[in-house]
């Protein structure tokens, strides 16, 4: 966590600096597919989200929301899945999630989340 720049003891964030904070633990640690941590030690989606909930820098509500926020995102494209399902599709790539987790970071920031 201190490579993130985040400290031991977490400050819980909003559900939009959650969502970027996934971001940036995916790409300090890396993304994978089907499992919340892979043996090389990467993460998918809601595998990042519960690091940052263990540590403290989401509180289980706020977490809730964020999810909230990208069920929206993924609904408003026509996608009716959960996020978790949706990372582990065919021929989805750390580029996609990245511009999903912006995506719903951009409408929890507009919606006062």
């Amino acid at each position: 966590m201190a490579s993130l720049g985040l400290w031991q003891t977490g400050t819980p964030l909003p559900p939009s600096l959650h969502l970027l904070h996934t971001v940036g633990v995916l790409r300090t640690y890396g993304w994978c597919k089907s499992l919340d941590v892979d043996h090389m030690g990467r993460l998918c989606m809601r595998g990042a989200q519960n690091l940052l909930e263990k540590n403290g820098y989401v509180t289980p509500a706020a977490r809730h929301r964020a999810v909230d926020h990208l069920h929206t995102v993924l609904a408003a494209e026509d996608v009716h899945m959960p996020f978790y399902a949706w990372n582990d599709l065919p021929g989805r790539t750390f580029p996609h999630v990245e511009a999903l987790l912006t995506r719903a970071a951009d409408h929890a920031r507009s919606n006062g989340d």
